[in-house]
């Protein structure tokens, strides 16, 4: 424990508990606030940056910009989101192309709809849904 001018501070493992007294609260603060910087990339700006930059630490991207096709994810998704063409991201055919190539390469980190679809219905194969059964009137609850 460290006894500063008038509180005391105990540190505990990764947690520092300070008692303040009364009039410690009664002085005006003397923290300055730091201005947040709209382009940090580590800041929770969701998928687009405030400057129009993609954040490719969203987590909305589902690590797809930092797994072993990466560079083919970050190229294909920049292409898409900065295409100018009339048809949105119709001059990335070939960014797209290689990115799937990739991710070919590695099924079990990037399983293709028909996989995933087919796992699902081996997995309700032998689940039987039983009809409801009924329950007479005399037995339902709350009757007597």
């Amino acid at each position: 424990m460290e006894e500063s001018n008038t509180c005391l501070v105990l540190q505990c493992g990764k947690d520092k508990v300070i008692f303040v007294t009364k009039e410690d609260h009664e002085a005006p603060s003397s923290a300055e606030l730091i201005e947040d910087d709209p382009n940090d990339p580590y800041e929770e700006h969701g998928l687009i940056l405030p400057n129009g930059d993609i954040n490719w630490n969203c987590p909305c991207l589902g690590g797809m910009a930092s797994g072993p096709c990466g560079e083919q994810f970050k190229s294909a998704f920049s292409c898409f989101h900065y295409s100018k063409e009339e048809v949105k991201g119709s001059d990335c055919l070939e960014q797209f192309r290689t990115m799937q190539e990739c991710m070919q390469r590695y099924p079990d980190l990037y399983p293709q709809d028909e996989e995933v679809e087919e796992e699902e219905e081996d997995s309700s194969k032998g689940k039987t849904d039983l009809p409801a059964q009924e329950i007479p009137a005399s037995q339902s609850p709350g009757s007597s």
